[in-house]
């Protein structure tokens, strides 16, 4: 009787043994970096050397920082063109793929091959195909065109880091559409084929309204990643981020404060913490958006 009192006892706090591991993990790599990031934006910490409080130096030093602001546009240029893409390409890729004809699993494969393959190779690649020497500007060429400076071109530099991004991303989103499209009833789809409606009428009229959810998921998980793009930029651009830096982003800023022998570890975590309140601030503009559109 004593024995099963005591198991009885002991069973309410099992679930905190189970649950430790993860949240270890999570205090380990997740919830500390957090805290520390932040105390050290309000101090001038160095990398070799302890820092001492500055209060919100660091973030009035942002506001007059042209690279700060130049990190910021790029970062803001790339949401615009990459989201868009990265919200209907997909969608229209899955509807592709969803039909059941013969060969149709290996298109589904190639074009989710892009989304496993290491961003280091998939960078390697772009570059050696749009370099001025590279496969592009040599058919460019060919064809009387002239070469084109792809990776020094400030503007052509981003576009086409843009192109890697939504390349890469095309496989990964077009899954979640394909989770999305299984679930929409085909009887809407006959209904609105016996009233007359055809291909296009059924795409805006069933299909969008169907998976509006999942395009909203996708608008905020893409404007995540578009704001904190850093290997497509990095790789394309070099560390010094293009010409004069022009091509620099947030993320490229912060890695390039912050790390080195003489790193600026404090501005380099205002400069995170800035990060995390815009993506903080995305994700909030994206949920708000959708429930007013709901309402």
């Amino acid at each position: 009787m004593a024995v099963s009192v005591r198991i009885r006892r002991q069973l309410p706090t099992s679930p905190w043994l189970f649950a430790a591991p993860g949240l270890l993990v999570t205090g380990a790599f997740v919830l500390y970096p957090f805290v520390s990031t932040l105390v050290n934006s309000f101090t001038d910490r160095r990398t070799l050397l302890p820092g001492r409080f500055v209060g919100l130096a660091n973030f009035r030093e942002l506001l007059h920082d042209d690279m700060f602001w130049t990190g910021l546009r790029n970062s803001t240029l790339y949401i615009a063109g990459v989201v868009p893409a990265l919200v209907v390409l997909p969608l229209l890729l899955a509807l592709l793929v969803q039909k059941n004809i013969p060969g149709i699993t290996f298109f589904r494969s190639a074009f989710y091959t892009p989304v496993v393959a290491s961003i280091v190779v998939v960078g390697l690649i772009w570059v050696w195909l749009l370099d001025e020497r590279g496969l592009v500007n040599s058919l460019l060429e060919t064809i009387g065109i002239g070469r084109v400076g792809f990776l020094s071109d400030q503007w052509l530099l981003l576009l086409s880091a843009m192109a890697v991004t939504v390349w890469k991303g095309l496989g990964y989103y077009m899954v979640i559409y394909l989770a999305a499209l299984a679930n929409v009833p085909r009887e809407l789809h006959e209904a609105a084929s016996v009233d007359g409606a055809g291909p296009v009428r059924r795409f805006f009229s069933v299909t969008v309204p169907a998976v509006r959810s999942t395009m909203v998921l996708v608008a905020a998980l893409s404007s995540v990643a578009a704001f904190k793009v850093f290997s497509e930029v990095y790789l394309m651009a070099g560390p010094t981020g293009g010409p004069a830096g022009e091509d620099t982003t947030l993320v490229m800023l912060v890695q390039r404060t912050g790390t080195g022998l003489t790193g600026r570890v404090g501005y380099a975590s205002a400069l995170s913490v800035v990060v995390f309140a815009v993506t903080v601030a995305l994700m909030l503009l994206v949920l708000r958006a959708d429930r007013r559109d709901e309402s």
